[in-house]
């Protein structure tokens, strides 16, 4: 304990240089497992990108690329499905909902997803989080569309602006529907997935729009304002329409139980080659395809608490040789040789302490100050609990470095005489 309140007293005395010690052994330790949670929970919410959703079914392709095309908006379907194949595992045992989805057209580069109204009521991300609106509604009529956050952000636009979509994916578009214009009727908030980059219409537009029967006048007529909530149903069926074919529809089962058979019914189906994968279990295996993030991530935050170390070191063997006359009147007093080596030691294990302490306070003041936007700009889900095993180890590990390296200048202050610290050197 004297040791103890000495190694105190001493780091006080040192004040200054003691701190800024401490302080960048806390920066290292908040950096070290900001890093370390943001990639586990990065993980997780990469996986969680679709949540909820049982069966994405499209076209027999491969797993990834199906989940690319439907849920990333990254590539193209090569095939689609049959409208008839769609009602016809619609109304399969067990399936309690479904979300068609059609692609292939686009906004200025953005994505155009024709679906239905189910779409915000039962697409969810993150941990079961649904979709909410930031301002206006979901589209009721034919000729509306609902953006994604960052569309509107990006571009500009507020609700009754009219948009003009254009065929094809890309950047650039020679074919422009110009004669079906679209009213911004709802901007979603920040979701931090592709859904912040996709505008939203009516599947039964997405046939308007390129030559199929219908037409605004007669919808219109349908949804007169005095009517709206009496005729709720008619107009989602009628924003729906029956298209030909669709690029891929999402499920959701009234239990887990029913997700294999369905799943290996649709995968062997005969009327269609079709393909059903379960996003959670694919999105796994996408990201074990880019564990080198993690990887760099990791290396990372290993150095800088590697430099932190190295910064105590020389800030101790700076320190030492200023010390060596208050180390030889401690010696002058009585003090063993392994009193200075338990003195020093304990000077840096308390600085790396203290330092671990602060750094444990920062990095919850962070993630509490960064939760929100790391959920809005990149969709990670930040969980702000106590420290988890391994983030404990980590901290024990670093704990361990800082005694290993206090040992380099306590075994030197072992070594040093008293005439040593007695005599005056020019």
């Amino acid at each position: 304990m004297i040791l103890i309140k000495l190694a105190l007293r001493s780091l006080y005395n040192r004040r200054a240089s003691a701190f800024l010690t401490l302080f960048t052994i806390a920066i290292s330790v908040m950096l070290l497992l900001s890093i370390e949670r943001v990639r586990v929970d990065a993980k997780t919410s990469f996986s969680n990108t679709i949540s909820g959703t049982d069966l994405i079914v499209g076209a027999r392709t491969g797993d990834i690329q199906l989940l690319l095309s439907s849920v990333f908006r990254i590539g193209h379907a090569n095939n689609s499905v049959s409208w008839s194949s769609y009602e016809y595992i619609k109304h399969q045992r067990g399936v309690k909902w479904t979300i068609p989805m059609s692609l292939g057209d686009s906004h200025k580069g953005q994505a155009v997803l024709g679906t239905s109204a189910g779409y915000f009521k039962h697409y969810k991300f993150a941990k079961k989080q649904p979709l909410s609106f930031r301002d206006g509604h979901a589209f009721n009529h034919l000729n509306e569309v609902v953006l994604g956050a960052q569309v509107a952000q990006k571009l500009g636009y507020k609700l009754g602006d009219s948009i003009i979509i254009s065929h094809g994916m890309g950047n650039t578009s020679f074919h422009h529907h110009d004669d079906n214009p679209f009213t911004v009727v709802g901007i979603l908030n920040a979701t931090g997935t592709p859904v912040d980059k996709t505008l939203h219409i009516p599947l039964a537009a997405i046939e308007l729009i390129h030559g199929g029967t219908g037409g605004h006048a007669e919808h219109e007529h349908e949804h007169e304002h005095e009517h709206e909530h009496e005729h709720e149903h008619e107009q989602h069926s009628d924003l729906i329409g029956e298209p030909k074919q669709i690029t891929a529809f999402l499920i959701g089962f009234d239990s887990p139980l029913y997700t294999l058979q369905v799943r290996r019914n649709i995968n062997q189906f005969k009327a269609e080659a079709l393909l059903a994968i379960m996003p959670g279990v694919t999105l796994r295996e996408l990201w074990e395809m880019l564990t080198i993030i993690e990887k760099i991530l990791l290396l990372f935050s290993m150095v800088v608490v590697l430099v932190s170390l190295l910064g105590m070191l020389t800030t101790l063997l700076a320190s030492l040789n200023q010390r060596r006359r208050e180390l030889a009147i401690l010696r002058s007093v009585g003090a063993r040789p392994w009193h200075l080596f338990t003195l020093i030691s304990m000077e840096s294990l308390l600085t790396t302490f203290l330092g671990c302490l602060l750094g444990c306070g920062l990095f919850y003041i962070l993630m509490s100050l960064a939760a929100g936007y790391l959920q809005a700009h990149a969709g990670i889900t930040i969980t702000i609990a106590m420290l988890s095993s391994y983030e404990l180890m980590l901290i024990g590990a670093i704990m361990a470095a800082g005694f290993i390296v206090g040992l380099i200048p306590a075994t030197r202050a072992y070594f040093y005489s008293l005439s040593d610290g007695m005599s005056i050197k020019i």
